[in-house]
């Protein structure tokens, strides 16, 4: 159908049927409108082209339209076309029965960055040079292991950003970390994994739900307790891997000291084990330059994980892993179960993007905003709650705020919803939640200061209706 005639429609004529074929248009049409298959303000096909899709004669599908036109459920524009009254089409069509959360004012999510600040017009210079530039073979299949033109980007841009030791044979482009982590459970289906803890719940089931056993290696100021390993295997069996977030240790935003980070390896060296690193957010590093990566170290030992999700936008879905070799047919035989390959067009982008420093630009931008709501979020927490302090490194998104005293982490949440505030307890990302605990986790980079140092205040009148907390006067 030309781009002019409008929009097609499935409207099903039984010729052996003892109704007229008007009639069982008319009838069609008004069902595909009260249904909310033809939404208010779609514009209807012009009469010669859905004539010619149903086979039937022009003046039929006239004499139909005009009879739409007189009971309301359609208007004519002239010379526009043919629309769907507003006051016609159903609105059951828009409707979901997915459960949505009560919205609030200001949400400490600590898993975005600044979603107003996603670099628009240097994703459209990309995608535009993309779509000018790339051969018709880019349209095909993708590559299950990724576009090599990204792949070839990434391997550079982590060696020079990251210290990651990559080619583009040992990179995997995911869909996000969370595909990353089912590839990696699929691949290592069967073994025993100790996870930090705490840790992210949503990631820790993606692991647990696809072959893994998983057991708890304890967090404290210094990160992974790394010495428990020994005894976590006598207690519990042979572990066989280890997931660690060294550079910002989610969520707790301690690092994992350089004695442990040692010790880690040398564990997986001694017995061919792997260590799986999530480097999710170590681009962003305040009070001095961030360490490498410990993939950079042990290349063979090491599964890398990264992704753009806390750089760019995590409605992207574009991550990766660096893989040791011993790792690679597993993981794509995987890759090649589950998709096939993922979009080529925005994994091209993403390579312009890196090649033409766009990437790097954004990032230090980014890196000077995220460094100022951090400062602001430490001065709201000193001014409002006075007895509560900020720990953890001064990286990320995100930091902790240790209050003066343990809480009921739901009895917080609904305070906090009543004061258009979400927060989010440290308790709750434990193997075994803990309902009373004296940490909450406060994302800051989607919240501009002025917002931040208001919703911490409304914090502090919410931890004083249960009892936790106390407002500077």
């Amino acid at each position: 159908m030309g781009a002019n005639s409008g929009p097609e429609i499935l409207v099903e004529l039984d010729r052996n049927a003892g109704a007229s074929l008007r009639s069982q248009l008319e009838d069609g049409l008004r069902e595909a409108v009260r249904c909310g298959r033809l939404p208010a303000g779609a514009r209807l096909p012009a009469t010669r082209a859905l004539a010619g899709d149903l086979g039937v004669s022009r003046r039929l599908v006239v004499d139909a339209y005009a009879q739409l036109l007189a009971e309301g459920y359609f208007v004519a524009r002239r010379g526009a076309g043919t629309f769907v009254a507003d006051d016609a089409a159903a609105t059951p069509a828009t409707r979901t029965d997915e459960p949505r959360q009560r919205g609030v004012n200001f949400d400490f999510f600590p898993g975005h960055p600044d979603l107003a600040t996603f670099p628009r017009q240097p994703w459209l210079r990309a995608l535009r040079t993309t779509l000018r530039q790339a051969p018709d073979s880019a349209f095909g299949y993708p590559h299950p292991r990724g576009a090599p033109e990204l792949r070839q980007a990434l391997a550079g841009h982590l060696r020079r950003v990251r210290g990651v030791v990559a080619d583009p044979q040992s990179i995997v482009v995911c869909a996000g970390a969370a595909q990353g982590f089912f590839l990696l459970a699929r691949a290592l289906a069967g073994s025993r994994m100790a996870v930090e803890d705490p840790w992210l719940p949503p990631h820790r089931m993606i692991l647990s739900a696809n072959g893994l056993a998983l057991r708890a290696l304890a967090v404290d100021e210094h990160g992974a307790r790394i010495e428990d390993l020994p005894e976590l295997a006598a207690n519990e069996g042979e572990i066989d891997a280890v997931l660690v977030t060294p550079a910002h240790q989610a969520p707790t935003g301690v690092g994992l000291a350089p004695t442990r980070r040692a010790a880690l390896l040398a564990w997986a060296a001694a017995g061919e084990r792997l260590v799986v690193e999530d480097d999710y957010d170590a681009e962003y590093r305040y009070d001095r330059a961030p360490l490498g990566a410990l993939q950079g170290l042990a290349p063979e030992r090491v599964a890398y994980v990264g992704t753009v999700s806390k750089t760019l936008g995590p409605a992207l879905r574009l991550g990766w892993m660096v893989l040791p070799a011993r790792l690679r047919d597993a993981v794509m035989g995987q890759k090649l179960l589950c998709d096939h390959g993922l979009p080529n067009v925005e994994q091209m982008a993403l390579a312009e993007l890196l090649e033409s420093g766009d990437y790097d630009r954004h990032l230090r931008q980014a890196r000077r905003r995220y460094r100022t709501r951090r400062d602001a979020l430490v001065s709201a927490v000193a001014l409002y709650l006075p007895g509560a302090d900020v720990t953890g490194l001064a990286a990320g998104l995100h930091a902790t705020v240790r209050l003066s005293a343990p809480v009921d982490g739901l009895a917080v949440v609904q305070a906090c919803e009543r004061q258009s505030v979400r927060v989010y307890p440290q308790g709750f990302s434990y193997m075994e939640p803990r309902a009373v605990h004296d940490r909450l986790v406060l994302g800051y980079a989607n919240l501009a200061e002025p917002a931040i140092a208001e919703g911490v205040r409304r914090l502090a009148l919410a931890l004083d209706e249960v009892g936790g907390g106390a407002i500077a006067r």
